[in-house]
């Protein structure tokens, strides 16, 4: 590029390089002006709000309520362009005339726009199952490793839930809710039509021409037992057919800042310690006149960039694209980094009559640091002193009962070669197909799909000598682990499309398919290495310890393999697009189910009408699309482990005097019968489209009901074996869906603003358990009620006075002390007839009563602002950081404490209780209520303003198109109760708090549901980005 600016003239590398000094002028126009008027209108009248445009000036009016218009200063040899949402645009030269009337059509793109629908793609107008859909150029919008972050918020009835906010980390995806307790409920993700064996976060934003995500059973039932929890289907960015070879380059760059916890300070804690009564005497590093900021101490600021590169173009015979893009994302605690480097191509060729193509993505990605966590630094009492005397860092600092190590930036970046956790992954997901056109049928055609997936994952650890202990001669310890996943797919079709008699189009396609995954897993650890400079290397050869140093972690040393085998028809037919019906038959069978059951067969059928291309609708002018859908289907579920079937054997020592060995016992019982967990599914919806397409949207209603629940029994103690996997009990998922998007401003004076929302409810509930059980009390599920609860006691308050907490707690009651509801029955005078116990704990429901998103963009001459928000009504946050168990809100004053208001008798509307209470556990008696918080939230994910430059200004430069932007991510959180107290972000979600010297390891119900932990902070991210295409 640069050699080509060389070559030009001064003059022009001068307007190139001083392009924003002409962002508000405008060119003259020399040639003889005139006055054009005129009426625009279509087959049903005059259009108002109709655009009339200057071609190449900005100058340009909108037309009146009755389609006149008036613009002046037109060029006579000038021409004039005449725009309308839902209209085919048209330019008339003037050629000196004063009076234009133009009728414009109707555009049939949107209605011809086509929908990925799994094997196949159908027009938008055809398309009978409940499909969601969005662009890619949609996506790029928001900046984002990867595109789960872009995803969140956009479609209604997909949730993405933000799961980890350490670098490289994904979103979990649910359609449509949660359907299984214990098998997978993870969507099947497709890439360019062969199922991907990678996560989303394995495809770059930058690879996505568009999404598509199949909801409902008649759509995903093609993808038989894959599709039983919904499919995203990926199409990656291809050249076209003559398109010239055009290179496009994106890029950003960014800072991250932490939000803290709200953690106490020095002085409040001091008067904190001395309430709790513990009689804490200060540690020999602590001192009352002490306020120490450990986060501050500890967050560095994060840096993120990316970089992307793209080479698309075609012939007349075929089109192809490579590409290839670098991603970094510095986390804002020291050492932890992700860095991916990806690669990808394809090509799509046609020989006479066969069409011949290929598709490659391949990633490579290092996370740093993802063990390091929070606890360590959150911990530490706001009163200690971190600094020796003479200004240097304490290795540990010593407090009442505890003595930690000191996390600051400076230690983590001093222990060089003494700490490494990271983790090396490649994958490569391939896929190839050929397609030939059987000339005496026309519209037959035969395909073959074959795919190849490969992804290897090495993990090693290094912990020096003393490192984040409080003993200096701590022994050291490495690890390593490796994985290594392959897979292979290979599809055979028949597919045929014709149109008989210009009314009656018919589609019907034939397949068989054949899977199959491999996979392998193996770990080791060691103490007492014989050098920093070994770390994880080698570990057989470097440890000065003997063979009792290494430690084989045997849940890790897997080897399994599982296949499926399908075949499928389908079958689709469309009368003058005005009533559609489609039909769908697919038997799988699974090697991961019992032989007898490993069959299983089901159908689904869908049909369309509509309704706006009946001849009664052709006097409502206003309705432009009007479309009843209904479908009902069957889908599977056969995600269980490979083996399940079999049983499992554990293992066990045994000493036999001084002999000892290692015996075998049946752990897990085999279960011969086990079979499918089956969805049967029923799906009604209406889609719209008025006032010329400027407002369109869906409505959704669904029912789901699940049996057959592939599930973990367990058994009496008395069995002498734990449990088995089983076919047992059934749940039922119900919601609806509403999404709506309009167009505002349609380049109104040069301004353009579109908007969109979508709100869904999913309610889900558990229907029968193994035996005809109402509860499983261990596992949380209860007959009747939603998967997803909490089954504890429910805060309602602080105990005020002494008296009245001893009528329901006993001699233990106390003021200041938590209060929960109590259930039981009163006596004649009112006082309770017991206790408050075990029997008073509750069923909440954790998930959220309705959700979803919304989204803005205003253009004005070039320049353009869009925002994109989420918002969830109820359910329950459960929050580690205020609840007992995650030991940061103990009340006792022995360690960093979160702040909190908690009661005096001075201070009685507090929400937490007296410092030194009654405990439970050496926690405070109903501690874990205090981390139960109303989960409703609205907040605005992303702000994004950007300015793509005229084109006569770039063309010199070679350049076609050039936009600059910036986009803040995690502005403002508008409304949250969570947020209010603690000033946090209620996404800053985990599964439990894990991390180096974490305290807690959630319990195994707990750990099922997003809980606001304290693993990584969230973080606002500032970033600047450039798109150039040439």
């Amino acid at each position: 590029m640069t050699n080509f600016l060389i070559k030009k003239s001064k003059s022009k590398i001068l307007r190139f390089l001083g392009f924003l000094t002409l962002l508000f002028l405008f060119s003259w126009n020399t040639n003889a002006q005139t006055t054009v008027s005129g009426i625009i209108s279509d087959a049903s009248g005059p259009i108002p709000g109709a655009n009339v445009n200057i071609k190449g000036t900005k100058t340009g009016v909108v037309t009146g309520f009755d389609g006149n218009y008036t613009i002046t200063n037109v060029p006579s040899n000038g021409v004039l362009v005449f725009s309308f949402l839902g209209l085919t645009t048209r330019e008339v030269s003037v050629d000196g005339k004063t009076k234009i009337n133009i009728v414009l059509q109707e555009n049939s793109n949107a209605l011809q726009e086509v929908v990925v629908i799994g094997y196949g793609a159908q027009r938008k107008e055809a398309v009978t199952g409940s499909v969601a859909s969005i662009k890619g150029d949609v996506l790029r919008e928001v900046p984002s490793a990867n595109v789960t972050q872009a995803l969140q918020g956009r479609l209604a009835g997909v949730e993405m839930t933000q799961t980890s906010t350490k670098p490289g980390a994904t979103m979990q995806v649910r359609i449509r809710g949660t359907r299984s307790l214990t098998a997978g409920n993870d969507p099947l993700v497709v890439l360019d039509g062969i199922p991907f064996s990678g996560t989303l976060a394995d495809i770059s934003p930058d690879d996505i021409k568009s999404i598509d995500i199949l909801k409902d059973a008649s759509a995903t039932a093609i993808y038989g037992s894959r599709g039983a929890n919904g499919v995203i289907l990926v199409t990656s960015n291809k050249g076209t057919k003559g398109q010239k070879a055009q290179i496009a380059y994106n890029t950003y760059t960014g800072y991250k800042n932490a939000v803290k916890y709200p953690m106490m300070k020095g002085p409040k804690y001091v008067e904190f310690r001395k309430l709790a009564g513990k009689n804490l005497v200060n540690g020999i590093d602590e001192s009352n006149d002490v306020d120490t900021d450990w986060q501050d101490l500890f967050y560095r600021t994060g840096i993120v960039t990316s970089h992307d590169i793209a080479v698309t173009g075609g012939s007349e015979k075929g089109n192809y694209n490579f590409g290839a893009n670098y991603y970094k994302d510095q986390a804002v605690i020291p050492g932890s980094e992700y860095n991916r480097y990806s690669i990808r191509a394809g090509l799509d060729q046609e020989l006479g009559l066969l069409r011949i193509g290929f598709s490659s993505n391949n990633n490579y990605s290092i996370t740093d640091g993802a063990s390091i966590g929070m606890y360590g630094v959150l911990s530490m009492s706001p009163i200690a002193n971190p600094y020796n005397p003479d200004g240097s860092l304490k290795r540990t600092v010593r407090m009442p009962q505890d003595e930690n190590w000191v996390y600051t930036r400076e230690s983590m970046k001093n222990l060089g070669d003494k700490f490494v956790d990271r983790n090396k992954a490649f994958g490569t997901y391939n896929s190839a197909y050929a397609e030939l056109k059987i000339p005496a049928i026309e519209g037959l055609k035969a395909r073959v799909n074959i795919g190849g997936n490969l992804r290897t994952t090495n993990t090693g650890n290094y912990t020096g000598i003393g490192v984040f202990n409080s003993n200096i001669n701590n022994p050291n310890v490495a690890s390593i682990g490796n994985s290594l996943s392959t897979s292979w797919t290979i599809e055979s079709l028949l597919n045929y499309d014709h149109t008989f008699g210009q009314k009656h189009k018919v589609s019907a396609l034939a397949m068989y398919s054949a899977e199959q995954t491999t996979y392998n897993s193996s770990s080791i650890s060691r103490r007492n290495i014989a050098g920093d400079s070994f770390q994880y290397f080698n570990l057989g050869q470097t440890s000065t310890g003997d063979n009792n140093d290494i430690t084989i972690n045997n849940n890790n040393q897997i080897y399994t393999q599982s296949g499926l085998m399908s075949y499928m028809v389908r079958g689709m037919y469309s009368y003058a697009d005005r009533y559609m019906i489609s039909a769908t038959y697919r038997s799988d069978a699974s090697s991961r189910l019992a032989p007898s059951n490993q069959w299983h067969s089901y159908p689904a059928i869908s049909a369309g009408w509509n309704i706006q291309k009946e001849s009664f609708m052709n006097t409502v002018s206003w309705v432009n699309s009007l479309k009843l859908r209904a479908g009902y289907g069957q889908t599977s579920n056969q995600s269980v482990a490979p083996y399940a079937t079999l049983g499992n054997l554990s293992t066990r020592p045994y000493n036999f005097g001084d002999t000892n060995a290692t015996g075998y016992y049946v752990s897990t019982l085999p279960n011969p019968d086990l079979g499918w967990e089956y969805s049967i599914t029923t799906n009604y919806a209406l889609d719209f489209a008025f006032l010329k397409n400027r407002l369109s949207g869906t409505i959704e209603y669904y029912t789901t009901d699940t049996k057959d629940l592939l599930l973990s029994v367990n058994l009496p103690v008395t069995s002498g074996v734990s449990s088995y996997v089983g076919n047992v009990g059934s749940t039922q998922n119900k919601g609806y869906e509403f999404s709506l998007n309009g167009v505002i401003l349609d380049n109104y004076n040069g301004w353009t603003w579109e908007a969109g929302a979508n709100i869904y409810s999913n309610k889900n509930k558990l229907v029968s358990l193994a035996s005809g059980t109402t509860e499983d009390k261990n596992n949380w599920w209860f007959v009747g009620k939603p998967i997803n609860v909490i089954y504890d006691y429910k805060k309602v308050g602080i105990w005020q006075t002494d008296a009245e907490a001893k009528q329901y707690e006993g001699p233990a009651g106390a003021a200041g002390m938590i209060r929960v509801q109590y259930t039981g029955e009163y006596n004649a005078d009112g006082t309770p007839k017991r206790l408050i116990g075990a029997d008073d704990r509750q069923v909440m429901n954790a998930d959220p009563d309705f959700q979803g998103g919304f989204n803005t963009r205003v253009a004005y001459k070039g320049f353009d602002l869009s925002i994109v928000g989420i918002f969830q009504s109820g359910g329950i946050l459960n929050s580690t950081l205020y609840g007992s168990n995650g030991y940061l809100n103990i009340n006792d004053g022995r360690r960093g404490q979160i702040d909190v208001d908690y009661w005096t008798p001075t201070n009685t509307g507090a929400q937490f209780p007296l410092p030194g209470g009654p405990t439970e556990s050496n926690n405070p008696k109903y501690g874990s209520t205090l981390g139960y918080f109303d989960g409703s939230y609205v907040k605005l994910k992303t702000i994004t303003l950007g300015y793509n430059l005229q084109k006569d200004w770039i063309k010199t430069a070679g350049m076609e198109r050039l936009r600059l932007y910036c986009t803040v991510q995690n502005p403002w959180v508008i409304y949250s109760p969570y947020h209010k107290l603690s000033g946090l972000d209620p996404e800053t979600n985990s599964y439990a708090n894990d991390g180096t010297n974490m305290a807690v390891a959630y319990s195994g119900n707990l750990s099922r549901l997003l809980t606001v932990g304290y693993n990584t902070p969230q973080s606002t991210n500032f970033i600047l980005g450039l798109n150039v295409t040439f």
